[in-house]
């Protein structure tokens, strides 16, 4: 018997530092990402884009500059590979920060790193991140 898909939102952000380098953040040790993370109840979603990113990366100092758009995605699991019991609705924002130190702040994203956006896809673990970066890359 299937299990239930649970669906979810998530916010986050493809965030620029005054190098035009990108942010990607490390999950678990197994997997990389752009930071964002689940909307709370009652929440904006661009402020939780700015929160997701703050406990990802450290970076307080966040200037929007648009919504980039909407996909969806599995869920990564412990293991790093796909966990099809969540769906994402992830919701994409462009910021700029003049912040350089990372320093994340959620024990679940060990590392943050400053990447030329020429390697930022290269390095996103999931399929559908490295398919909505590419989509955007021009944009940025």
């Amino acid at each position: 018997m299937d299990k239930q898909v649970k669906e979810t939102s998530s916010a986050g952000g493809v965030v620029l530092n005054s190098n035009g380098e990108v942010l990607v953040v490390n999950q678990r040790g197994t997997s990389w990402s752009l930071p964002k993370g689940h909307i709370e109840q009652n929440e904006e979603i661009v402020e939780a884009a700015k929160r997701e990113t703050y406990e990802e990366s450290g970076i307080t100092q966040l200037e929007i500059i648009r919504k980039l758009g909407e996909y969806q995605r599995y869920k990564i699991g412990k293991d790093g590979k796909e966990d099809k019991s969540e769906l994402k609705n992830i919701h994409m924002f462009l910021f700029k920060t003049n912040e350089n130190m990372l320093k994340p702040i959620d024990l679940d994203n060990p590392e943050a790193r400053w990447v030329p956006k020429e390697q930022v896809a290269e390095l996103l673990t999931h399929s559908k991140d490295k398919e909505f970066f590419l989509g955007v890359i021009d944009e940025i």
